[in-house]
């Protein structure tokens, strides 16, 4: 196995070039390998094998840096650049990341985990290399989804104006280019970026400079024949007056075109895009078959790529979705947008049902709301479905464009709280905090699946801003009712009464809560547990009632205190004068949650039954309480 004899870029460049390629499959045999055992982001990553072996083997990592885009494909990167041995944790608690992370290798230049990013962190990493005053080579590596955001043409928009010395590689995986253009397109690529034809090009522009009068004019008549006949082979004009030399299509899996394209560019001094074309999947039949099923996976079978069946209980994605569809029959006002995630957001069947009501803006959040803001000046309710962590990226948006004009959109915010093996960069830790604060809106979070679809339906009916946050995975298997109705906007839902002490629960703690209740109760302590529904606006009059009748009070939410629904309640507590009353928040710390099982970071946490009981238990027996990490040491579990 060559594979077992690759520690680092040192080893993998003392081979010879003859042996990539059956490198390359034993990389995809591993990928798969593991994959199939932990999940991940399969499809992405068996698609730049060959690449990451050619920029590995060119370029002088990591002297040289290579700036990762998203991470979805850095699985080969990883295995050569010493995490071989690792790998089998790839994303699992303990593990290694499932992105480029700094801390874990000195091969990993930036922490990536949102899309769009390389560019402008790889040009960052340019102009300190000129002010350091220093010589290596920066090459961002960004998939085509990606390069469609706004970031990233600001990104390059800059990197053309300064004309410094940088690789963007542009990986397309999903262009169609028959054979023969691709074939011609990918010689005459690397004809032009060969030492004779770049010194004859540069040797030529001189002596037309030299020229009296008329050699700028020749210049520019050369420049433009030059670039007509360029832009009959390959699609790179629009890059080329961004201020980049323009390198491509080059087929993205021959090892031998790679290696000669990024020899032959490397020690330019002005931007170049190298536009690589690979398959998603590549090595994979099935994932070569369905590389979105395959794009990011759960486990599965490695010799069919079955996946194991779902739980029984809907996943609250699925009754978003359904949700959706139910409520678009009788309202024909009623829009859907996704940011290149309509499957991933439940929104496919929406898609297929109702094409003209269904907008894929994009891997661009921002605009997706604005987009969504326009559609509700013109009398229809947009409902945009963005995942928690990527609404980070519309935050001015929500602000300036939603809220303060009062519009009726709805934010429809999956993968809320802890997320699972995708880690910090994934998990929706932040949106009470940085979403209750703006005027106008209001924010809900159901306790299961079955009170998702009447929030969704709630919110689709209120005329303003209003945002919906659910967590990934599956419900409780809780009966669904038949009928949607809409909920009493700011009222909260008394679970259990109790005199010593109330439990005020958010989302999905609700659940927790109820059973950590039901313990206390076990022990002679009588615990309230309401469900407080909304975060914005909050029940005021049920939570200073029963704050005044138990004396002590206890929040639980699956977001970070800081800000949080918890904040929230002794706000309301503070403003209504109401100072004797006792109270212990319940949540996330002020910290990066790291990559694992929810149910393993709940655990560790205390956001379980296990872990509230302990602390609300300490709480009422006046013990100094941790109120951010569990009441004991993390439990050992069988996982």
């Amino acid at each position: 196995m060559i594979l077992d004899n690759i520690n680092n870029p040192d080893d993998l460049r003392s081979l010879p070039e003859e042996e990539l390629p059956s490198l390359a499959s034993e990389i995809r045999e591993k990928i798969i390998d593991v994959v199939s055992k932990t999940g991940g982001h399969l499809a992405p990553s068996l698609g730049v094998v060959d690449l990451t072996i050619a920029l590995h083997y060119v370029f002088d990592t990591p002297r040289d840096r290579i700036v990762w885009d998203v991470g979805h494909q850095a699985y080969a990167h990883k295995l050569l650049t010493g995490r071989r041995d690792q790998f089998h944790t790839l994303r699992q608690f303990g593990g290694i990341s499932g992105f480029p992370k700094r801390d874990e290798s000195p091969y990993d230049h930036f922490d990536v985990g949102h899309a769009s990013t390389s560019i402008s962190a790889a040009l960052g990493m340019v102009a300190a290399r000129e002010i350091n005053n220093e010589d290596y080579r920066v090459v961002a590596v960004i998939g085509d989804g990606s390069i469609s955001a706004g970031l990233a043409f600001e990104g390059l928009n800059q990197a053309g104006h300064l004309k410094k010395k940088m690789i963007v590689v542009l990986n397309d995986n999903e262009m169609s280019i028959s054979p023969n253009v691709g074939a011609l397109s990918s010689y005459l690529s690397r004809l032009m970026t060969g030492q004779f034809y770049t010194k004859l090009r540069q040797e030529a522009k001189n002596f037309l400079q030299s020229i009296p009068k008329l050699g700028e004019s020749m210049l520019s008549f050369a420049k433009r024949a030059e670039e007509s006949f360029k832009s009959l082979m390959a699609p790179g004009m629009f890059f080329e007056e961004l201020g980049f030399q323009y390198i491509g299509p080059i087929d993205g899996h021959r090892i031998d075109h790679l290696l000669e394209t990024f020899n032959n560019i490397k020690d330019f001094d002005w931007p170049v895009l190298v536009h690589v074309v690979t398959k998603k999947g590549k090595g994979c039949e099935f994932a070569e078959c369905a590389p979105s099923q395959y794009h990011g996976t759960a486990p599965f079978d490695r010799a069919t790529g079955s996946v194991p069946k779902k739980p029984a209980a809907l996943s609250y994605t699925d009754v978003f979705g359904s949700t959706m569809l139910r409520l678009a029959e009788s309202d024909r006002s009623l829009v859907a947008i996704s940011a290149a995630m309509s499957d991933g957001t439940g929104l496919d069947q929406f898609s297929q049902q109702y094409p003209d009501r269904f907008f894929d803006v994009g891997i661009a959040e921002s605009h997706g709301i604005t987009f969504a803001c326009g559609l509700a000046t013109e009398g229809l309710h947009p409902v945009a479905a963005i995942y928690s962590t990527f609404m980070q990226r519309a935050y001015d948006q929500v602000v300036h464009d939603m809220c303060l004009q009062n519009l009726p959109v709805t934010l429809a915010m999956d993968r809320a709280g802890i997320v699972g093996e995708d880690g910090p960069t994934h998990h929706g830790t932040f949106d009470i905090a940085y979403l209750r604060h703006i005027p106008n809106i209001i924010i809900m979070a159901p306790r299961d699946e079955n009170e998702l679809q009447h929030m969704i339906k709630t919110s689709v009916d209120y005329h303003g801003p209003s945002a919906v946050r659910y967590p990934r995975g599956a419900g409780f298997g809780v009966p669904m009712d038949q009928q949607l109705k809409t909920l009493p906007i700011g009222k909260g839902e008394v679970m259990r009464e109790g005199k010593d002490v109330v439990i005020l629960a958010i989302g999905t703690m609700v659940h927790s809560s109820v059973l950590a209740a039901e313990r206390l109760a076990a022990d002679g302590i009588s615990a309230a547990v309401v469900n407080a529904r909304f975060v914005k606006p909050l029940d005021e009059e049920l939570i200073l009632r029963m704050a005044r009748a138990t004396g002590k009070l206890v929040t639980v939410e699956e977001h970070v205190i800081a800000g949080g629904f918890g904040s929230a309640v002794l706000e309301c507590m503070e403003a209504a004068g109401l100072y004797g009353v006792k109270t212990l928040r319940i949540g996330l710390p002020d910290k990066f949650i790291e990559q694992g099982a929810q149910k393993i970071l709940r655990q560790k946490y205390g956001l379980d039954t296990e872990g509230i009981y302990g602390m609300v238990r300490n709480f009422l027996a006046g013990a100094h309480v941790e109120t951010v990490t569990p009441y004991a040491s993390f439990r050992a579990m069988d996982v």
